[in-house]
């Protein structure tokens, strides 16, 4: 494979800080506590999504935990560094594109694209980026839409990114989803 994974990872590392330093100027008031970068299952987007507290008191009561921890339903999904997202989903998609009919460089690809996003996620947590910018703990996820991981590599994701209370909490949410 010949793409530049490194420089695409950096790409999406300077749109992930500008993205969350963008939120945290506009939405802070809002009481910010999750953040997280998300693809779809073709691997030609990569997201930030956004969400606050004062979103989540509007969630459906029955599936709180739903609201709280899945992307789709958040506040701000899809915003953030936005010239700098449509750089890096062009970058994707066109690759993906040039090399449409070849599904295993594709999955190659697809699960290189999806360990980068967490890496950078990781890494930035890992240098307390999060936690010093918003001036508090976050809960942090990568997900792909139309696409499940297995259970072991969910929990893998939240417990890389994520400390005791949020995991314990998306941990007992997962025990609910009866799969």
């Amino acid at each position: 494979m010949d793409f530049d994974f490194d420089s695409l990872k950096k790409k999406i590392e300077e749109a992930t800080i500008e993205a969350f330093k963008e939120m945290v100027s506009k939405h802070k008031a809002e009481g910010i506590y999750a953040f997280a970068l998300y693809s779809d299952d073709g691997a030609m987007t990569v997201c930030p999504a956004t969400n606050t507290l004062e979103h989540l008191k509007k969630a459906d009561k029955d599936d709180f935990e739903y609201y709280k921890f899945s992307e789709a339903e958040w506040a701000y999904e899809g915003e953030g560094a936005n010239e700098k997202f449509e750089d890096i989903c062009t970058i994707v998609r066109n690759e993906v594109l040039e090399k449409e009919d070849d599904g295993k460089w594709f999955k190659k690809f697809q699960g290189k694209l999806y360990e980068i996003c967490i890496e950078v996620l990781k890494e930035l947590r890992d240098k307390k980026f999060f936690t010093n910018t918003l001036g508090s703990e976050i809960f942090l996820n990568f997900e792909a839409t139309e696409y499940e991981f297995p259970k072991k590599k969910t929990r893998e994701i939240i417990s890389l990114l994520n400390n005791d209370d949020y995991k314990n909490e998306y941990f007992l949410w997962m025990k609910s989803w009866g799969k």
